[in-house]
């Protein structure tokens, strides 16, 4: 899958990735060259192949980042009427899932813009005690180069778009 010629349609994937999931996941590699995933509820893509997320509560993933920058974002579509019409016409209508694989800039403070991102996403929820505790004082960001996106394939039923 060509990152550039289908960043729209990645896009598109992620936020109805978070909408069905509220979550991706992110995998990253120790020192020790193991793998590990970490949930992230924070994750946002630019226009420019370039994403961020919010780090406040990850701290496997940024001590990784001290010895291995590289790592791989999972969205999955757990939308239980995508999955139930794929099942019936045995063919999924878009990908599943995609896979984006980058690599780990620097944690930095956040700009007002994106924190005004993450106020819109998590807006739903303000009114519970629990969006103050997670949401609330984020102030740190971490950004992400893309560069590279892979879809998921499972089998006959992703043939119809997976090229």
């Amino acid at each position: 899958m060509d990152i550039k010629e289908n960043w729209q349609l990645i896009k598109n994937h992620f936020n109805v990735s978070f909408k069905t999931s509220l979550s991706v996941s992110i995998a990253s590699v120790t020192k020790d060259n193991m793998p590990t995933v970490t949930p992230i509820g924070t994750l946002f893509l630019n226009m420019d192949h370039t994403g961020f997320y919010f780090e406040k509560f990850p701290k496997t993933i940024p001590e990784n980042a001290k010895t291995n920058k590289n790592i791989c974002v999972l969205g999955v579509n757990s939308s239980k009427w995508f999955w139930l019409k794929a099942l019936y016409k045995l063919q999924f209508s878009s990908y599943p899932a995609i896979r984006l694989y980058g690599e780990l800039g620097e944690k930095r403070k956040a700009s007002g813009i994106e924190i005004s991102r993450l106020n819109r996403r998590m807006n739903a929820t303000k009114a519970l005690k629990g969006n103050a505790y997670l949401w609330g004082d984020m102030e740190f960001v971490r950004e992400i180069k893309f560069t590279k996106a892979e879809g998921v394939n499972i089998g006959k039923m992703s043939d119809g778009f997976l090229k």
